[in-house]
């Protein structure tokens, strides 16, 4: 069940996707959900701002402040709207501490809300993002930028390669796949394997839990990986992606595996990751 969901605000933007869906997630599962708004520090020190004044500082720093606040307030009155059980907090750090934070606070939730970075300069939200994959032990859910609806759920795409991850999205997404009206499991794979159809264990596993389940066997020998699933995705009107996230921490860097990097870069709907 997900009766307990986090989500990290959109600071400083003219919409906020991840608090207006994640909204939408706590209405449809009558869950709690808590809102983090964070107001980045200024760095210092080895940065574009090495010899700004203090009072300049200073200033950057109330603005964000500022920002902060207000997305906590537009959070607030629009989960009152909804009817939505909600708390919202500040959080006042530099950039990587704050990320750091909210990865090791999504371990004491369902799942983690983030919306998806706008551009590749957009540290904040990319920090936020993975130290939730990487670092809580939790699924996370992305919503593109360009989502302007709440969530749906009628069409679930699960994209399937046999991988630890894999299977750890799907146990976290069962939630969801139980609201589904129609499950793709979809393999991508460079050759057709005759004696052996990719995929067809865990889409009977799916429908020995009820669910309505269809296996794609994609053979794509010189396609990108992300490229296919999201041309799968448009093709079938999928509402949501579930997908393990690949990649590794090392001294507090991340590295995403190339299928999760694209898909993070491309998305176009929803995408429910877990690593």
């Amino acid at each position: 069940m997900i009766k307990d969901i986090l989500v990290n605000l959109s600071v400083g933007k003219p919409r906020d996707v991840a608090g207006d869906f994640a909204i939408s997630v706590a209405a449809l599962f009558d869950a709690h959900l808590s809102a983090v708004a964070v107001a980045c520090k200024a760095p210092i020190g080895g940065s574009i701002l090495d010899g700004a004044t203090a009072d300049f500082v200073e200033n950057w720093n109330a603005q964000r402040k500022t920002a902060a606040v207000q997305a906590q307030q537009n959070f607030d009155n629009q989960a009152r709207l909804a009817s939505v059980r909600a708390s919202s907090s500040l959080i006042t750090d530099y950039v990587s501490e704050a990320a750091q934070i909210f990865g090791q606070t999504a371990r004491h939730y369902d799942v983690s809300v983030v919306a998806q970075s706008e551009q590749d300069q957009d540290l904040p939200e990319i920090l936020t993002l993975e130290a939730a994959l990487f670092e809580s032990g939790r699924p996370v859910l992305v919503v593109p930028y360009i989502q302007k609806t709440g969530v749906k759920l009628d069409r679930i795409m699960l994209c399937w390669d046999g991988s630890r991850n894999a299977a750890r999205a799907v146990a976290d997404a069962m939630p969801l796949l139980k609201r589904a009206a129609q499950i793709d499991v979809v393999t991508v794979d460079s050759k057709e394997r005759r004696n052996n159809l990719p995929g067809a264990q865990i889409a009977e596993h799916l429908a020995r839990h009820k669910f309505k389940v269809d296996l794609k066997s994609i053979v794509a020998p010189d396609s990108d990986v992300t490229n296919v699933i999201l041309s799968q995705a448009a093709d079938s009107d999928t509402d949501l992606i579930i997908m393990g996230g690949y990649g590794h921490t090392r001294l507090r860097e991340f590295i995403l595996g190339g299928a999760t990097q694209g898909m993070l870069g491309s998305m176009t709907v929803p995408v429910l990751m877990s690593h």
